[in-house]
């Protein structure tokens, strides 16, 4: 474990009261920014119970251009349909990500194409990459052998964790082919069985871990 992992885990061991909060992503073009209700709640309460990390249960709803967006380090996107940054937003976004800031976009399938489009739009001189199973954020809280999990089947393709850098640092990841929000759901929305419930919570707190302490 690097040593500024080994830090962040005693200071959140010793600091109960400091907790973090997760914005979603209202964005335009006419996808589900909303999608998955109960799936962001549902993983900072897993959080909250099996780490000694300490979230708001809630997560907070922002646009990109609202005056506090920038104080959410942590922003999550996620959706089915298409995603439309305007011009404010796309700077609002990129500035958030240049000074530390670090975005979780989960495709709840069917956003892929648009949101490539986006990320090239923000960030034209950078590439998603694909990462590999042992790249640390599979272990940086759990252990996951085999890389990302698979919450739901759709296209009978693997399922891809992409990234985008700056420098060394991650500033964007992407899951794709996963749909992990669907398997943070409620146990009765999709009545997935636990094993896929727990590898996909085990996966969102290795995703918040490995943001807040790389």
């Amino acid at each position: 474990m690097r040593i500024k992992a080994i830090i962040f885990f005693i200071w959140v061991s010793s600091l109960p009261a400091q907790s973090f909060s997760i914005a979603r992503v209202h964005y335009s073009g006419g996808g589900d920014w909303y999608s998955d209700p109960s799936s962001l709640p549902n993983l900072l309460t897993y959080l909250n119970r099996n780490t000694p990390m300490s979230a708001y249960s809630e997560e907070y709803r922002i646009k990109l251009t609202d005056d506090d967006a920038n104080q959410y380090p942590y922003l999550y996107l996620t959706g089915h349909g298409n995603i439309r940054f305007t011009d404010d937003e796309m700077i609002s976004l990129r500035s958030i990500l240049m000074n530390g800031g670090f975005l979780h976009a989960d495709d709840n399938y069917g956003m892929d194409p648009s949101f490539r489009r986006e990320m090239k739009r923000v960030f034209p001189n950078k590439d998603l990459v694909p990462l590999p199973n042992n790249h640390p954020i599979f272990s940086s809280y759990f252990n996951l052998e085999n890389g990302l999990p698979k919450a739901h089947e759709h296209d009978n393709n693997p399922s891809q964790a992409f990234a985008l850098f700056e420098g060394e640092h991650m500033i964007v990841l992407y899951t794709f082919e996963s749909d992990l929000g669907d398997g943070w759901e409620d146990a009765s929305v999709h009545q997935d069985p636990f094993p896929i419930r727990e590898a996909a919570l085990k996966m969102g707190v290795n995703i918040i871990y490995f943001a807040l302490t790389q």
